[in-house]
């Protein structure tokens, strides 16, 4: 079980990195190693994904509403719209993570879960992100994904199972990879996160259930809010961020802090 204290500075680190490209799942890992505390446990883990879901549906709302309700009624014979295309897009990019997720969930816990994997992937991820970068033409927004795109991002999204690798941050260089604005890429990776972070809390639920771990609600509520607060108001800060900047911050940041933990660990 943690305390108050380790809950606010864990939660705040799962509501800063989910949407950064900097990896929550390789933070979160980090965290206890580097500062001498027990892991954190199933519970809170759920507890502020569900944190994190929240706020992506309440920045997304308007985005989300025209989403499911162009999808609805394509499905009974309206217009295909972006909106619809969108909503498939999505639902096939998470059954591809969802599917793998379950295959490999034993083999990314047993043998990834750990610094020097984490710091691997952070680099070596890192350095992709910033040849995506660099490299793609930026000219695409999120109507025109198509499904070439979607199966790339959706295949990408699968090595987000590895600490450290970072789910927004393999999306987001595969979108710009495929030729998507920064902004375009990074929005279709935060609203492919909302079926993903719920099919995670749900699986991740399933197994708390089967356990006997002690549950500190009080804590449990604390982090939710926490990484809620703290991840909405970093979609919004990221999302102006990117009309002005490129993604070489994240690089820097993610190949930096490599480096470090590979001097640490080895």
């Amino acid at each position: 079980m943690i305390d108050f204290h380790q809950a606010f500075w864990l939660a705040l680190v799962q509501g800063f990195t989910e949407f950064l490209p900097i990896s929550s799942s390789g933070h979160l890992v980090l965290l206890p190693h580097l500062l001498g505390w027990p892991d954190q446990g199933l519970a809170f883990d759920v507890a502020v994904h569900v944190g994190t879901l929240l706020a992506v549906l309440a920045y997304f709302h308007r985005d989300i509403g025209r989403i499911l309700g162009d999808w609805i009624r394509s499905l009974g014979g309206g217009p295909v719209t972006p909106y619809s295309r969108l909503a498939w897009a999505i639902a096939c990019a998470t059954v591809m993570v969802g599917i793998a997720g379950v295959l490999l969930e034993s083999v990314v816990n047993q043998w990834l879960r750990a610094p020097v994997p984490v710091a691997v992937a952070t680099i070596g991820f890192g350095l992709l992100l910033g040849w995506a970068d660099i490299a793609g033409s930026r000219r695409r927004e999120l109507e025109d994904i198509g499904w070439r795109d979607v199966l790339a991002i959706g295949a990408a999204q699968v090595l987000a199972l590895i600490p450290g690798t970072s789910r927004s941050g393999i999306t987001i260089t595969t979108g710009l990879a495929m030729g998507l604005t920064r902004e375009a890429a990074a929005r279709f990776s935060f609203l492919m996160a909302i079926p993903v972070i719920a099919l995670a809390g749900v699986w991740q639920a399933g197994h708390l259930m089967e356990s006997r771990e002690p549950i500190s609600w009080g804590v449990m509520l604390f982090g939710t809010v926490v990484s809620g607060a703290v991840a909405f108001a970093c979609i919004h800060w990221f999302l102006g961020f990117l009309r002005r900047f490129s993604m070489m911050p994240f690089v820097i940041y993610r190949v930096i802090l490599g480096i470090i933990l590979l001097y640490l660990f080895l």
